[in-house]
């Protein structure tokens, strides 16, 4: 249960102000269809982060405990410092003939390849070894924190400071890197 709640929170709050909220904003302002717009993030997101995830469980399966626990304090505490930059939205134009559900899928899966909210994905199916918990929490994470950014982006926009976000998300990393840090030294 640890894994799910804590998968969930921590990509739920990553991904506020993030690149990929910035294009489903886009995406639910273009399309006009959020319920459509959503089912593609919902696809797109499952496939990334199962793929994420399981390669974070297999990650964990062959590194030595104390090495994993030292790579992923590190990762996250990196994954804390990146979160306090804030991202660029990138074109989300690509995918226009290809209707709202296509679209949405093909642009959101690949704007997620290398960001971090995917790389966060690896590191807690690492840390948590379970693809399926992992993978839920951080698509039920996603899903939440777009929701916010499709159905009422332009409504928060103007009323909660991005900043706020990139300043929870990151003690959230620092947190989780802390943890990971005094357990692999065997302080926990």
């Amino acid at each position: 249960m640890m894994a799910l709640l804590s998968s969930f929170v921590v990509v739920a709050v990553a991904e506020m102000g993030d690149k990929t909220q910035l294009i489903a904003l886009t995406l639910g302002l273009r399309y006009r269809r959020p319920w459509i717009v959503m089912t593609g993030i919902l696809i797109a997101t499952l496939f990334n982060h199962a793929l994420a995830s399981g390669l974070g469980v297999w990650g964990a399966a062959r590194l030595d405990e104390r090495v994993l626990g030292l790579v992923l304090g590190l990762g996250f505490m990196a994954f804390g410092l990146w979160t306090l930059v804030p991202d660029r939205a990138e074109a989300a134009t690509e995918g226009r003939q290809w209707g709202p559900l296509l679209g949405t899928t093909l642009v959101f899966f690949f704007a997620e390849m290398g960001d971090k909210t995917q790389l966060a994905t690896v590191a807690l199916g690492a840390r948590f070894g379970s693809l399926a918990l992992v993978t839920a929490g951080t698509t039920a994470g996603m899903l939440v924190a777009d929701a916010v950014a499709v159905f009422a982006g332009a409504h928060f926009a103007d009323r909660i400071p991005m900043a706020l976000f990139r300043r929870v998300a990151a003690a959230l990393f620092f947190v989780f890197g802390a943890v990971s840090l005094a357990s692999a030294m065997g302080l926990l």
